[in-house]
């Protein structure tokens, strides 16, 4: 694996940079800014970034960007914190791009078990609960169907207004809703290594998000920290401060290599090897995640507590990336069930 960016990666990873400095939140009471949050939604659908893995006509079902490019524009976003969406959108695209189904007639995310751990699947004729993340603006969430061995691809309507701990991506919960197979020819049943890949890809793609948030962190409570005074000089000047802020950063570049290297897995092994390359980086990055954006509380001090400060929203955003298919002992399960440690392992998972 070659970890250096491309020049078109890197012209992408720079153009995404600079939309979320243009158009991110620069402080809590802009998340209520809904002119803010429509520029940055508009500049987000100019960019086609949310269909980067939908493949154009006449490709089959070849997508036109790796998921080391998805992951690219994700860590950015997860930078801002954006407040738009985009995990959701992108993983329902790549269900659908794994079904061979059609492009959603509208805005859709995924639907989750009600923990979180992986997506939703019921039997023929059952309602569907879950939670659909990523869900502002979205009126359905794509769920699995069991169909003989494999599964098929179900909608699953959205109603009421998103909410949850995480500000910037609000999550919809589904308690016995109606789940309809998608309609129309063309698209086949997922198999367990469809389900396995695309489960691959979504923890890359979540690690990714985690990533920006510790950089959105760092970068926050660096910048605090250098204009903070305390006994007449920067609290940045201290050295215990300057642990803590260098511990952050190491943190935050080895959950940056883990999770490179999941995205380029997701795209060059194997299923089952990619899921459990995407399990490691997801069980490093969830640990990691939760200890970088408390520290940068830590470092803003008695004014990191409180509602005005951004930092609490960068770690309401990991706290959630941190569920989303599963935390760092679901992620190990993972990885253990891959390599037959212990016992039976539920294969979704």
């Amino acid at each position: 694996m070659d970890v250096r960016l491309s020049a078109e990666q890197t012209v992408l990873r720079e153009t995404a940079a600079r939309l979320v400095d243009d158009h991110a939140p620069g402080s809590v009471a802009d998340l209520d800014d809904g002119a803010r949050r429509g520029a940055l939604e508009a500049a987000l659908t100019r960019s086609g970034w949310r269909e980067l893995r939908v493949p154009d006509a006449g490709d089959g079902d070849r997508p036109p960007a790796s998921a080391v490019e998805t992951a690219i524009v994700a860590e950015e976003l997860g930078r801002g914190p954006a407040d738009v969406p985009f995990l959701g959108p992108t993983l329902a695209a790549e269900l659908r791009r794994r079904a061979g189904a059609r492009p959603a007639p509208g805005p859709e995310t995924v639907l989750l078990r009600p923990d979180l751990s992986g997506l939703a699947a019921v039997e023929e004729g059952r309602h569907c609960s879950g939670v659909a993340i990523d869900a502002r603006g979205a009126d359905a969430a794509l769920a699995l169907v069991r169909a003989g061995d494999g599964h098929d691809l179900a909608r699953v309507p959205l109603a009421g207004t998103p909410s949850g701990r995480d500000l910037t991506r609000p999550a919809a919960a589904v308690a016995a809703a109606p789940a309809e197979r998608l309609p129309g020819t063309g698209h086949r049943p997922l198999t367990a290594a469809d389900v396995e890949a695309w489960s691959a890809f979504a923890l890359a793609l979540t690690c990714a998000d985690l990533v920006g948030t510790m950089r959105g962190a760092v970068r926050l409570a660096r910048e605090y920290a250098g204009v903070r005074r305390q006994y007449g000089v920067a609290v940045g000047t201290f050295q215990s401060v300057q642990h803590l802020l260098a511990d952050a950063f190491v943190s935050t570049e080895g959950s940056r290599s883990v999770t490179r290297h999941a995205a380029w897995a997701a795209d060059a092994l194997p299923p089952g090897e990619a899921l459990a390359a995407a399990a490691v980086a997801k069980a490093y990055c969830a640990r990691a995640a939760r200890e970088v954006c408390e520290t940068a509380i830590q470092v803003h001090g008695g004014i990191g507590m409180t509602w005005e400060c951004l930092a609490h929203v960068h770690l309401r955003r990991a706290l959630l990336s941190t569920q989303v298919l599963g935390d760092a002992g679901v992620n190990l399960e993972r990885v253990m069930a891959h390599r037959e440690i212990g016992g039976p392992h539920d294969g979704l998972r």
